[in-house]
């Protein structure tokens, strides 16, 4: 056990006593408890004022190397990555789709997002520490309303102008079979979700954090396509 000394004319002053076990009477009244892998010593507090000594009892502490004393404990990497995480701001996705307006039956629908696809990063720091959370988009789920899902593994392809029509998006598409007209509002309600892995770096550490999601919503009205008949002219 080492022992501080507080006088009027001075500061506190840490200096070597005995090591004492702590009794079980005392253990309940232990003003802090040895953290995880944190090295560090009990500490007993000796007040000396007019003569009387150690008129004031306080429990034993235990202080962490390089912590002042009577300082609050320093919050670990984990806990800073907590608080990192919680200040991550993920986009929303933007849904992004073609053709523009309805769709057609058995005409291939691009969609895909439009921005904000990407790492998204946050830090929280203390003097000396500082833990960052990085939250990566890795895939995309759609649900396109008719009871399809469709996975992809990033935001998709945009379709530029002078793509044929008539063909399926490379990796982000769906082709409906049946029209919305049964739906309400005669629409298909489609949903994006987006799925983030999170990871935390610093002070040597590391880590990762169950994925976090984002959604976007849409309606797509999708129409039958209608045949010209001419009369053969």
């Amino acid at each position: 056990m080492a022992s501080f000394t507080k006088s009027a004319n001075s500061g506190v002053v840490v200096h070597p006593a005995a090591y004492t076990r702590p009794s079980r009477s005392d253990a309940g009244q232990l003003a802090a408890q040895p953290a995880p892998g944190k090295p560090g010593a009990w500490y007993v507090w000796k007040c000396s004022t007019s003569g009387v000594r150690d008129g004031l009892y306080r429990p034993p502490v235990w202080i962490a190397d390089g912590q002042a004393p009577g300082a609050a404990a320093l919050p670990s990497p984990a806990e800073l990555a907590q608080m990192a995480r919680k200040q991550l701001r993920l986009p929303a996705p933007t849904i992004a789709v073609n053709p523009v307006g309805d769709q057609l039956v058995n005409l291939p629908t691009w969609v895909w997002l439009s921005g904000g696809w990407g790492p998204v990063s946050a830090t929280a720091s203390v003097p000396g520490v500082s833990v960052t959370a990085v939250a990566t988009p890795t895939s995309v789920s759609w649900s396109m309303g008719d009871g399809s899902t469709v996975t992809c593994r990033g935001a998709g392809t945009p379709f530029r102008a002078g793509n044929d029509p008539k063909a399926s998006s490379p990796d982000c598409g769906h082709t409906y079979r049946i029209s919305s007209a049964r739906q309400p509002g005669q629409a298909f309600a489609v949903v994006a979700t987006v799925h983030w892995t999170v990871s935390w770096s610093g002070a040597g550490q590391g880590g990762t954090f169950p994925d976090m999601t984002t959604t976007g919503e849409a309606a797509f009205r999708v129409a039958e396509s209608q045949a010209l008949n001419n009369g053969g002219r």
